[in-house]
């Protein structure tokens, strides 16, 4: 019985991370280029009273043993990388990618971050930054005397001169993936940073290889569905609900246990 409320206690255990990971996602429903994520869970060690194939009698053997688990743990939490629904800004600095890859941002320390949301500005010095002020990578300027900056499909981004109505070549955006994307670490901001798991980025211009193309006038939304995360969220309640439950009644029977008397 004391067991059973260690056991039980495990379960409350994984579901209250079930619950925190459920409510991140619903709090982030609206940030563009959040991934939502999922816990992962697996069993305990298990306390083995009886061998699977053990002998049961001189020239029998017991089919499936008896073996008690011990309860459960989080394993893991792993982000979605599935694309989430592109929503129309109309503004010339807001990017999306229709497939593969990750824009490039540089941060103050000189670190390279990873990110899908593609809400960038121009800063003072007319160089392309997040919302954030971390410069896109590489690095690239508009110059003061041009106007109406188009992005094409695979990142060339050209800008239209005034006085003379001609465009003028002002940079390219490339992009970068891994081959375990869900290996990279979170970094708030709707950022991320490449670890051993995720392995080296691959870096290229959108459209080729791997990469998809760029969406001018779009910003990926998050990926969370709120019907799934709300479903998510009750299950996860009443399995804390039944542990709880489990846990008042190994309680009633050990009440039950220590008021026995011998007559």
């Amino acid at each position: 019985m004391i067991k059973g409320m260690y056991t039980a206690a495990s379960g409350m255990y994984a579901q209250q991370h079930q619950i925190d990971v459920t409510s991140n996602n619903i709090s982030n429903v609206n940030t563009a280029g959040f991934k939502k994520d999922r816990a992962e869970f697996e069993d305990l060690m298990y306390q083995r009273l009886n061998y699977t194939g053990g002998s049961t009698s001189q020239d029998t053997r017991n089919p499936t043993g008896i073996d008690v688990g011990s309860g459960v743990r989080i394993s893991g939490i792993q982000k979605s990388f599935e694309e989430g629904d592109l929503e129309p800004t109309g503004n010339d600095l807001d990017i999306a990618i229709e497939g593969k890859g990750f824009f490039r941002v540089t941060l103050p320390n000189g670190e390279t971050a990873y990110t899908r949301n593609g809400q960038f500005k121009v800063n003072s010095d007319g160089s392309i930054v997040n919302g954030n002020g971390y410069l896109l990578d590489p690095e690239i300027v508009i110059p003061d005397n041009l106007t109406k900056i188009n992005i094409s499909n695979d990142g060339l981004i050209t800008a239209t001169d005034p006085t003379t109505q001609e465009e003028q070549e002002v940079g390219q955006i490339t992009l970068s993936d891994f081959v375990n994307p869900a290996g990279l670490a979170p970094m708030g901001e709707s950022l991320f940073r490449a670890t051993t798991a995720s392995g080296d980025p691959i870096d290229a211009n959108p459209t080729e290889e791997q990469f998809g193309n760029l969406r001018q006038g779009f910003v990926e939304m998050s990926n969370v569905k709120l019907v799934s995360e709300m479903v998510d969220l009750i299950t996860a309640q009443r399995a804390y609900e039944a542990n709880s439950k489990a846990i008042q009644t190994a309680d009633k029977l050990l009440t039950i246990a220590n008021q026995l008397k011998t007559s």
